[in-house]
């Protein structure tokens, strides 16, 4: 047994504790858990919390676990919550579950290698083929049950807003744009076509939005919708935090719609246009038309 002293404001000793030491070289005590949490959410219990969702997966952190963890740390109800080994994603399921019953407005952010599952086991056979499936699914099961449980589209808090269920994926790449660092002596007639466009030929719409998101430093988790006009589809992210369309061959009637949205940031790739004099003419028409937005060209 060993005492400690703890002390008041003045420095002067308050009162004695005393605790179990537990010394590291103590041999019979190697690889004790701290059992006030442990003994209380065992591995089981998360087994039950995907049993119920009909997930198949080993070892997963049981919600209860990560609910106790969070209510140590957050006293608003705002926070987000960062997983940087997220696996089966209990602590989505976790953040999620945690609105519905408190009215909070937490967010959660997951991050997981997209490593293999392993060929023989259930999650295999049931088609997840990595973590990262396993995780997706799991928001999607757990979101639903949780609207089921709490009545869809149901009034959850003061606010009278609804509880969202919603997630995003992103997966890391390399950049949009073609690599364009070559030696004199590597350049042939074949490797100057492939420079029609500086845009990498595997790269859709969403890959350079949120690419130029990224490049302006703006969340990447408002919300996002596509619009078709005349025949383009438009991208309009937050209500007009950023505009964009990768379309080829944009006509000038597509573009003076756009300036009309009056967006802080607007985004069209080379292609857009038939030629210099076109792109040209779209500077003048925000300029016209729209005179604090900021045009870029990819």
């Amino acid at each position: 047994m060993s005492a400690t002293a703890l002390f008041d404001e003045n420095g002067d000793t308050a009162k004695w504790n005393v605790f179990n030491k537990i010394w590291l070289s103590d041999r019979e005590n190697e690889g004790r858990v701290p059992i006030d949490i442990i003994t209380k959410w065992e591995n089981r219990i998360s087994s039950n919390d995907l049993k119920a969702l009909n997930i198949p997966f080993d070892f997963a952190k049981p919600v209860d676990l990560i609910k106790y963890l969070i209510s140590i740390v957050d006293d608003t109800g705002d926070s987000i919550v960062l997983d940087f080994f997220s696996g089966s994603a209990t602590t989505a399921h976790t953040v999620m579950q945690l609105n519905a019953e408190d009215g909070g407005n937490r967010k959660f952010i997951m991050v997981q290698l997209p490593e293999k599952t392993d060929e023989k086991s259930e999650a295999y056979k049931a088609g997840y083929k990595n973590i990262c499936e396993i995780g997706k699914e799991r928001i999607r099961r757990a979101g639903k049950k949780i609207l089921e449980e709490s009545g869809d589209n149901s009034t959850l808090n003061s606010q009278n807003s609804t509880l969202d269920v919603g997630f995003r994926v992103l997966k890391l790449a390399d950049s949009n744009m073609t690599d364009v660092f070559y030696s004199p002596s590597e350049y042939s007639q074949n490797l100057l076509e492939q420079f029609e466009s500086n845009i990498k030929a595997d790269r859709n719409d969403l890959d350079l939005l949120f690419g130029c998101l990224l490049d302006w430093g703006l969340p990447l988790s408002l919300p996002y919708k596509s619009v078709n006009i005349d025949g383009y589809t438009i991208h309009n992210y937050n209500d007009g935090d950023l505009v964009a369309c990768f379309d080829e061959n944009i006509p000038d009637e597509v573009i003076k719609k756009i300036a009309k949205m009056q967006p802080l940031r607007v985004v069209f790739r080379d292609s857009c246009f038939v030629n210099s004099p076109s792109k040209i003419n779209v500077g003048e028409i925000f300029k016209l038309m729209a005179p604090d937005t900021r045009v870029k060209v990819l």
